[in-house]
């Protein structure tokens, strides 16, 4: 396999990018490797600068579920296009894109749309912090939240991927308000709130956790979780960033029939433009301005390429059996993966949910952060680069998830299980 331009692109980015890289994970240090660098992609596969092909189960971290330049999105795209790409005022767009996503989802009844899920789960926070009067907030080990300040306390994906438990800058009477928990773990929560249940102003989680690797929630523990903030007047927040979209139309909170007073959504409304949201019950979403006194703007929040793009995805998706496809392959990929390590006598944990599943390297159940990082992260990172080199697109970090797009086809799936066995050969 070639790697001559990545490699010189990536030297040259060094002296003029932090790291050579916009986002840490990319740098692919946890697994020895240098950054590929993208030329383009279509359907399932995406192709290098020198010219080597992959099938991407990236997918952009999670948001291109209908696979690469879908031709809808794309022609959705050019129309916006050609109008503009942005005015700083409201468009129609906003509007229908917002009531697709009101329909969709459960427990949102009014929505506002911001440029990221970063942004989306900070606003959140901060109307949560604003309705209640209270300051603290209870977040889950290895849940990722975005950089905000306030939620950058054991927040797994790329900060587990480089080893660092928060980040230097962040001010210690910030995070002090901040209590971070054990995913899945109902005791350490029930105590939490027994003791300053009354104090807290929110609990914010990803219902479905896709930063530590893929861990689904252990029965009860996301209905202790309602039941708790519903007694104490605190607010549920669901992290549906990753989630939402991506494992039933309706989210997570679909899957499991829980309706958080607020939820967080990304990229895939956006059909992987820079996007995000976060909605709830109008008599919270109401206190946010300019009709309520809490504050938060974006100047191209609501940009009208992001908002045609996330109509379109959303039209695909709402197609008769767009799910029970997408789970199928899902199932056909993670099935084959564990069949094909159990012929090696690799020891693995494979979970799915929906659309997300995720390949641990250990020979116990994975169900919070502490058994994620205690997996093989050595094997992982020999697997990584094993399937690399046999043209497989992984995230280049334990803690991250699977994304099968609706572009994958059987062969596709066929294909990566057959590398696999190989790569398991060699381990």
């Amino acid at each position: 396999m070639k790697r001559e331009k990545s490699q010189n692109l990536f030297n040259k980015t060094l002296d003029i990018i932090p790291g050579g890289v916009n986002s840490p994970v990319r740098a692919c240090k946890s697994v020895g490797e240098d950054p590929v660098f993208i030329d383009h992609a279509e359907g399932c596969m995406i192709y290098d600068v020198d010219g080597n092909s992959f099938i991407d189960y990236i997918g952009s971290w999670g948001p291109m579920i209908l696979g690469h330049r879908h031709p809808s999105v794309i022609r959705a795209l050019a129309s916006a296009l050609n109008r503009g790409t942005s005015f700083g005022a409201p468009t129609a767009l906003e509007t229908t894109l917002a009531k697709m996503v009101i329909n969709a989802v459960p427990s949102i009844e009014m929505v506002r749309m911001v440029n990221s899920g970063t942004e989306a789960a900070m606003s959140a926070v901060r109307l949560a912090r604003g309705c209640t009067g209270r300051d603290e907030i209870i977040k889950f080990d290895g849940c990722y939240h975005g950089h905000a300040d306030t939620l950058l306390v054991e927040a797994g994906s790329g900060v587990a991927t480089l080893g660092i438990p928060g980040s230097p800058g962040i001010p210690e009477s910030i995070v002090r308000h901040t209590h971070s928990l054990p995913f899945n773990n109902i005791d350490s929560f029930q105590r939490l709130m027994d003791d300053m249940g009354d104090r807290i102003a929110a609990v914010i989680v990803e219902p479905v956790a896709g930063n530590m690797g893929l861990v689904p929630p252990v029965k009860g523990f996301l209905e202790i979780l309602r039941k708790l903030t519903e007694q104490h007047g605190a607010l549920l927040i669901f992290d549906e960033v990753m989630s939402g979209f991506r494992v039933a139309y309706g989210g997570a909170q679909s899957l499991y029939g829980i309706n958080p007073d607020i939820t967080c959504l990304g990229k895939i409304i956006g059909g992987g433009l820079p996007v995000g949201a976060y909605g709830g019950r109008k008599k919270i979403m109401e206190h946010i301005a300019p009709q309520g006194q809490i504050y938060q703007a974006g100047t191209l929040s609501g940009n009208p390429l992001a908002m045609a793009a996330g109509i379109e995805t959303l039209l695909e998706l709402k197609k008769p059996d767009f799910y029970k496809k997408i789970n199928q392959k899902a199932k056909r990929l993670a099935d084959g993966l564990k069949t094909a390590a159990e012929k090696k006598d690799i020891k693995v944990q494979v979970k799915s949910v929906g659309g997300m599943l995720c390949l641990f390297f250990s020979d116990k159940d994975v169900k919070n952060f502490d058994d994620a990082k205690n997996c093989d992260l050595d094997m992982f990172a020999a697997y990584y680069k094993g399937m690399l080199k046999k043209g497989i697109f992984l995230a280049p970090s334990q803690f991250e998830a699977i994304f099968i797009s609706a572009a994958h086809k059987n062969e596709d799936i066929d294909k990566t299980i057959k590398a696999a066995e190989k790569v398991f050969e060699t381990l």
